[in-house]
């Protein structure tokens, strides 16, 4: 079991929509953001009758024994409030102006939402049932003030950074004697791994999406992996396994089989549909935080932004700067692998007419 493996489809899935092309605060598509794996608070959720998800369930099979071990890990993003304060006397940092940009010796700084990546990782669990175990876990509300300075070092300026409170439970039942009859073999394992978000949301009826996202865990996803033992794929499951897989329960959330082609002793479960043994192709330079990972018409397109507009994304944060500076300085060779790739070749017969 190696999670190293599933790395940079699980980071895609975390950063997946995170901002999207043209990668500008301005843009409309980016004013409203985050959509994918939101677990709002239980008070908004209720508030919203329901439309908004205040829990994530994964459930898988797994084949092994009473010594095989279950590992699970739970990552999210957790949005961090950035606002642009002007200083109204030039050099004093404590009296403010609230603006949604300031410009400081030629270089841009913009109000937006911030995310601090979150990984969750539970105690070594052993694959017996049944049991149910749970987790609580919190992350402390935070505020924080950084100086903007100009040319010649006075206070222009500041950031501030506001962090809300998040409180989340994790809940993992294992229940045995799921094999079918049929199944001589190891026992099977019917693994559920429960996600909810227990944070405090006072006027959940009043609030704002803006507002309850900042109490939310964002693009949630969860990792398992078993040793001494194996799951199921839920897409394929092998014969004996087809009519007991489709039983499982998942809200939110789509288990698939990660790692290289044939092993199978992890499971990424995601917002995101996804595939058995999801990777990302080789031609793709980083991540665009576009699941589908469209390289060619993207980066094409960013090229051809303007300098205002290129000046505007360099200044949004340091993920959207660095697709800027991968692609401004991206060879032909890296560009011309794009357009297209085959993977493998099948021989062509004869077609046969009756």
């Amino acid at each position: 079991m190696n999670f190293q493996s599933v790395e940079n489809i699980a980071n895609a899935v975390l950063y997946e929509g995170y901002m999207l092309y043209p990668y500008r605060a301005s843009s409309v598509k980016n004013r409203q953001r985050f959509n994918w794996g939101a677990v709002v608070p239980q008070s908004y959720s209720e508030a919203q009758n329901g439309t908004e998800a205040w829990e994530m369930q994964t459930q898988c099979l797994a084949i092994g024994t009473d010594s095989s071990t279950l590992t699970v890990k739970v990552r999210f993003l957790h949005l961090t409030d950035r606002e642009v304060g002007k200083a109204r006397s030039h050099g004093a940092s404590d009296d403010l102006e609230m603006v949604r940009a300031l410009e400081v010796s030629g270089e841009l700084f913009q109000a937006w939402q911030e995310a601090v990546e979150r990984d969750i990782e539970l105690p070594v669990l052993t694959l017996r049932g049944p049991q149910v175990v749970t987790f609580d876990f919190a992350f402390p509300a935070t505020r924080k003030t950084d100086p903007i300075l100009d040319s010649s070092g006075l206070t222009a300026g500041a950031f501030l950074r506001t962090q809300a409170a998040i409180y989340a439970r994790v809940r993992v039942r294992i229940d045995a004697n799921v094999t079918p009859a049929e199944v001589k073999s190891s026992g099977c394992f019917k693994i559920t791994v429960t996600i909810q978000n227990t944070t405090e949301f006072k006027s959940a009826s009043l609030a704002s999406r803006d507002d309850a996202l900042l109490s939310s865990l964002v693009s949630t996803h969860t990792i398992l992996g078993i040793e001494g033992g194996e799951f199921v794929s839920l897409i394929d499951p092998p014969e004996a396994y087809k009519n007991v897989a489709p039983e499982c329960k998942n809200i939110g959330t789509y288990p698939v089989l990660a790692g290289s082609e044939g092993e199978r002793d992890c499971i990424l479960s995601s917002p995101i549909i996804l595939y058995d043994h999801p990777e990302i192709a080789p031609e793709s330079a980083g991540n665009l935080f576009d699941g589908t990972e469209i390289d060619e018409i993207l980066t094409l397109r960013i090229m051809t932004m303007t300098d205002a507009e290129k000046r505007e994304m360099r200044s949004i944060d340091d993920r959207a700067r660095a697709i800027l500076e991968r692609t401004e300085i991206m060879p032909n060779e890296q560009l011309q692998k794009m357009h297209g790739a085959v993977r493998g070749l099948n021989k062509v017969t004869k077609p046969t007419y009756g």
